[in-house]
């Protein structure tokens, strides 16, 4: 089993509720156990911010899918949740947006998947939820808390538990 962590974000219709639903397709689509999953946070637009705010969380699952399989499936549960990748502006408005971050050690550069992901470490929304669920985990040589005290958290505000 390979331990993925994947970052969930989503700033059109109920993205809470979207969140609990897509985590277990992820859990079911990918025969994966769910090993940790962040608070949802509140969270400003990044790249287009003409839109409203999402809500962002991560989790980290066991899986026994190869990167390219879990990638796959991600996208399949994007698309499930109304996600059309062709169609939306970049960086803009979205129900859901599934982003595999790491796969245990694997570094990838391929044109599909790049592993870890690219932009992690410059993204504290991101981080944040990630620093909640695997702070001393070590990615690309770089330690996730060590990483976020790195990046400013302004606007970035941990949500409530749901009932």
């Amino acid at each position: 089993m390979a331990s993925a962590l994947i970052a969930l974000g989503g700033n059109v219709g109920d993205v809470r509720a979207t969140f609990s639903k897509a985590i277990a397709n992820i859990c079911g689509m990918t025969q994966g156990a769910l090993v940790a999953r962040s608070s949802d946070y509140a969270t400003p637009p990044w790249g287009d911010e003409r839109q409203p705010p999402f809500v962002n969380a991560c989790i980290e699952i066991d899986t026994s899918l190869d990167p390219h399989a879990l990638l796959f499936a991600l996208h399949k549960i994007e698309k499930k949740f109304g996600r059309d990748r062709a169609q939306e502006r970049h960086w803009g408005p979205r129900t859901l947006d599934l982003d595999l971050l790491a796969y245990d050690d694997v570094r990838l550069d391929k044109p599909e998947l790049t592993l870890p992901h690219p932009r992690l470490f410059e993204r504290a929304f991101v981080l944040v939820p990630l620093a909640e669920i695997a702070p001393e985990r070590v990615i690309a040589g770089r330690r996730v808390r060590e990483a976020l005290e790195k990046l400013s958290t302004d606007g970035i505000e941990r949500l409530p538990e749901l009932p």
